[in-house]
């Protein structure tokens, strides 16, 4: 893969905001050579993805690069970006999306239905698909590091991260082993809705897997809502944000997470919410983790979906 910028020289580097006249070598905030930069969803913005590398100067030698899950479909090239991602390697953590499962569905199980808007047709053509989806299915569902857990949508209120940790690891058991074509088609439904820890085989991986992909809103006895997506303040009623549930016990951990693009950009203390609607012709934006600095691209065109 072609270099995504130049090294970053000595121990440090200079980062204005998009769209600063300032100079990277002027006097400003130094960062250290390690950085983190937290994306959200992709969901095939290819180009807009190696515009905002460029942007943040990131370098895959001495950065890190976190994607909130979703690299695929709606938009023009999920072709390219799985292959960026995987090629960046350890320089890259991306946690799987609902998106992302459903391309490893359709890809990997011969009774998958295709829904009708999906962009994936290149992936499926692809020589290197075999190698894709062997990388894709080895994602974590979550990713928990220095403070912060990762995961595409949310977490239930009753878990702590620690233990959405281990069960997010049942998951990845799962699609990593023989018996992923049996997963990936008993995942899809809403039922059950609630999470219990008697609940066992396709029904304990679907509620899992829909907490930390699909959830926006549950009610306060933590059931899952998956039927509206618009923004906090049009709440279904008897149901509020799953960050806002007043008794949530990831609630000291920073939880990161895309999913939701009626949501948009919003920093709180303990979470950050990174969907900003590329695929939609808005914007794709980073966070630096170190400093909560904030670096967006603009989408550069209509999404074929929209």
């Amino acid at each position: 893969m072609e270099p995504l910028c130049a090294s970053k020289p000595g121990k440090s580097v200079l980062v204005f905001p998009p769209g600063s006249s300032r100079s990277l070598k002027s006097d400003s905030l130094l960062v250290s050579a390690l950085a983190r930069y937290v994306v959200g969803d992709v969901q095939g913005c290819h180009a807009e993805l190696r515009a905002l590398l460029q942007r943040c100067n990131f370098d895959p030698a001495s950065d890190r690069l976190w994607l909130v899950g979703d690299l695929v479909n709606r938009g023009p090239d999920s072709l390219q970006t799985l292959r960026l991602v995987r090629d960046l390697g350890d320089a890259a953590v991306a946690v799987l999306g609902n998106h992302d499962l459903y391309l490893l569905k359709v890809a990997c199980s011969s009774a998958a239905t295709r829904k009708r808007h999906d962009t994936l047709q290149q992936v499926l053509d692809a020589p290197d698909r075999a190698e894709l989806m062997a990388w894709l299915r080895t994602r974590p569902l979550m990713h928990v590091e220095d403070g912060y857990a990762m995961v595409h949508a949310g977490l239930l209120p009753c878990w702590t991260v620690a233990r959405a940790r281990e069960l997010a690891a049942e998951v990845e058991a799962v699609l990593a082993g023989p018996r992923y074509i049996n997963f990936l088609e008993h995942l899809w439904g809403n039922q059950p809705d609630a999470w219990r820890d008697d609940l066992q085989g396709a029904a304990r991986l679907r509620v899992i897997v829909n907490a930390m992909t699909r959830m926006r809103f549950c009610s306060v006895d933590g059931r899952m809502e998956f039927d509206n997506n618009g923004p906090p303040d049009k709440a279904p009623p008897d149901h509020l944000p799953w960050y806002a549930h007043p008794q949530r016990r990831s609630a000291d951990t920073t939880v990161l997470f895309g999913h939701w693009s009626a949501l948009g950009l919003r920093m709180e203390a303990r979470h950050i919410a990174l969907d900003t609607g590329c695929v939609w012709g808005e914007r794709l934006t980073a966070v630096r983790l170190e400093d909560r600095m904030v670096f967006q691209v603009p989408a550069g065109k209509m999404r074929p979906f929209a």
